[in-house]
């Protein structure tokens, strides 16, 4: 286990909560084309099946990702598509180390992608409370750029992409703070009081 593979582990398990069907295709091209050498575990990404169900995926997503309200109902029912797969990723990314080693990567893999996937869930839930669709596009197309640039890093600069996901990690564990507080704002905001009507004979 080296810098290479928890970079791998981190950064995948990240970019899976952003857009997990991109972290699938990116993975599986790079290998595919010499950028990367993933472990064994995870050389079926390269599989030009596995590469057209992830690319015929991704195409979906791209379009329900920019779509209002549609956007909330993909996230909600990909809860339970990114998270096991992130963990899968960072768990895979470990190579041939002992298996408690694998179990440590896999559970906070899966952390990291409830973390990444939760802020961009409730970031886009904010954003749909306003009426134009820009900010949402806006969103989406970062989400997708910034998940290519750190899994580019992760193939050539591995430092530098560990230090990037944990940079945000952070950014979205306060993001999740931020909705939170909003809610608890939202939800325990006093409501004026009901006029009441005079009679008059």
């Amino acid at each position: 286990m080296d810098i290479s593979s928890i970079a791998l582990a981190l950064g995948s398990s990240l970019t899976a909560g952003l857009n997990l069907y991109i972290t699938v295709l990116m993975l599986g091209l790079m290998e595919r084309y010499d950028i990367i050498s993933l472990p064994p575990q995870l050389h079926p990404l390269s599989n030009p099946w596995v590469l057209v169900a992830a690319g015929a995926l991704l195409v979906v997503e791209f379009v329900a990702d920019k779509v209002p309200y549609v956007d909330n109902l993909w996230d909600a029912v990909h809860t339970f598509i990114r998270v096991p797969a992130g963990a899968f990723l960072a768990g895979a990314a470990m190579g041939n180390a002992p298996s408690e080693v694998t179990w440590i990567a896999a559970l906070l893999g899966g952390f990291v992608t409830l973390t990444s996937h939760g802020a961009k869930a409730s970031t886009r839930l904010a954003a749909n409370s306003t009426p134009e669709p820009f900010t949402n596009w806006f969103l989406s197309v970062s989400e997708d750029v910034v998940s290519m640039g750190l899994l580019w890093l992760v193939s050539s600069h591995p430092y530098v992409a560990f230090i990037s996901a944990l940079v945000l990690l952070g950014v979205f564990i306060v993001a999740l703070y931020m909705f939170y507080r909003f809610l608890r704002y939202l939800f325990r905001r006093p409501r004026p009081a009901p006029r009441t009507e005079i009679y008059r004979p």
